[in-house]
């Protein structure tokens, strides 16, 4: 299997690989996304030690991990379980020294959090590791893991013997659209735009979750087999996967099934209220994490930076399973009868909003503003006895004195714009000019699947429409 998109991140490892220095290299990405894959493949030939954490070990079963490792990757090394990390550090830098090598080396560090146990002594002895000898040597040493604010609070943001030690720097994201269908043909199997679309609403682009689909089998029977059938890998997934992730998980686990309830997101103290979780730190600290780890996305309201700011549900998956798979999983349906219900239809709406706010480069491509610089945020009035309110989930407020509305439907045909509707976009639109008495011009944006029908309603108020192929 080539690797599939990650230009950026190969010229960075490659960098450091051809560098003259040391090079320490973070990579960060929730769990699937193919961290542990795309380090393997790029430094295949440079790999001189790897070791991984294993989740819920304890420090002893961590270092007896170490010395396998050892084992396997040194057949003539004495086979004894480290006494602390410091001491299996020390056994590496003597494993390592007596290597008889000219070209750069590369020591891979998986699942760090893992490893790095409570008091287990693993960051002091890896930074003894790298100030006392690496630092002096042609090597890369690769750090990764999937609780990306660990791997920021405790290696990036480290402030004893790793504090600015890190020299590359890499958050792996999950695939576009684009990049799932080139990544699906890979694998020989392919889906029209729609298909694609609808299957990413689902799993979004996670590696691990779209190599489960198989060619030659339609989008409702794949997503059958892969998320209502006994045995299916998304089935129950979602048991497994924050737990993995963050220690002490069920803040994070309230926080998304409160968020999965509310289509248009919620702020810091509606999730209070939805979670009768208590005010203060903690709460903050769930809120990055899950942030980090990018299963929850925050977007500040127009015209503001922090008040005001609505935390909203991005994961696919964790939504998909909390609508439809965790409350099936007595009597599991079929997808196509599922699909036939309102709940489809409104989980449909939120998750291609969600597909438009991860794609925001693809929607200035299509509205050829890619070179404007602009910032993208919400728009909530509340209503009132006197005065009804609205909600724009996207707005794009542009340097060159315009701001784009922009309105997500997705629809299985083209879209249509009935005289109801367009007094209802041309309500939402007098009610953000009114309430931020902005001077900018305004412009309405349609975002749909398959396009607009144009007709005399939509004439003169839609000034650009984009369709689902503009995310392929």
């Amino acid at each position: 299997m080539k690797l599939i998109g990650r230009k950026k991140e190969i010229e960075i490892l490659k960098e450091a690989l051809t560098s003259d220095e040391a090079e320490m290299v973070s990579i960060i990405g929730r769990r699937r996304v193919g961290k542990t894959f795309l380090i393997q493949e790029v430094y295949e030939k440079n790999i001189v030690f790897e070791v991984s954490g294993i989740q819920d070990a304890s420090g002893n079963e961590q270092l007896r991990n170490f010395n396998e490792r050892i084992i396997e990757f040194f057949p003539d090394a004495e086979a004894k379980v480290p006494k602390d990390w410091l001491d299996a550090f020390f056994i590496l830098i003597r494993l390592l020294r007596a290597q008889k090598t000219k070209k750069k080396r590369v020591v891979f560090f998986d699942e760090v959090p893992w490893m790095a146990t409570h008091k287990s002594g693993f960051l002091k002895g890896l930074s003894h590791f790298w100030n006392s000898w690496a630092v002096r040597q042609n090597i890369v040493v690769v750090l990764c893991g999937s609780a990306a604010s660990w791997m920021i609070n405790k290696v990036l943001k480290n402030k004893g013997g790793l504090h600015n030690r890190v020299t590359r720097r890499i958050r792996l994201q999950a695939f576009t659209l684009a990049e799932t269908k080139v990544y699906l043909k890979s694998r020989a199997v392919q889906f029209d735009h729609y298909q694609l679309l609808q299957i990413y609403m689902v799993m979004g682009g996670i590696p691990h979750y779209l190599k489960e689909l198989k060619a030659g089998r339609s989008t409702v029977q794949n997503i059958n087999r892969i998320c209502f059938s006994e045995g299916g890998l998304l089935q129950d997934e979602f048991l497994s996967l924050y737990p993995a992730l963050f220690q002490h998980s069920d803040y994070h686990i309230l926080i998304i099934r409160a968020l999965a309830t509310k289509q248009s997101g919620m702020s810091r103290n509606e999730l209070l209220e939805a979670t009768k979780l208590p005010d203060g730190g903690r709460i903050t600290q769930v809120l990055d994490e899950l942030y980090q780890s990018g299963f929850i996305a925050s977007y500040p309201a127009f015209g503001k930076r922090k008040k005001g700011q609505v935390y909203r549900l991005v994961d696919e998956y964790s939504l998909f399973y909390l609508r439809f798979i965790e409350k099936n999983l007595k009597n599991p349906p079929t997808w196509d009868s599922l699909s036939q219900t309102q709940a489809y239809k409104i989980w449909c709406g939120y998750a291609y909003e969600n597909i438009c706010l991860k794609h925001i480069y693809f929607i200035k491509k299509g509205l050829e503003i890619g070179a404007i610089y602009t910032t993208t945020s919400s728009f909530l009035k509340q209503g009132t006895t006197q005065e009804i309110g609205t909600q724009i989930d996207l707005v794009i407020d542009r340097n060159d004195h315009v701001i784009n509305l922009c309105e997500v439907k997705f629809y299985n045909v083209p879209f249509t714009v009935s005289k109801e509707y367009a007094e209802k976009l041309r309500e939402k639109i007098r009610i953000f000019q009114e309430s931020t008495k902005t001077k900018k011009q305004i412009q309405l944006v349609l975002i749909t699947t398959f396009g607009l029908k144009h007709n005399k309603h939509s004439l003169g108020l839609v000034q650009a429409d984009l369709d689902m192929d503009i995310f392929f």
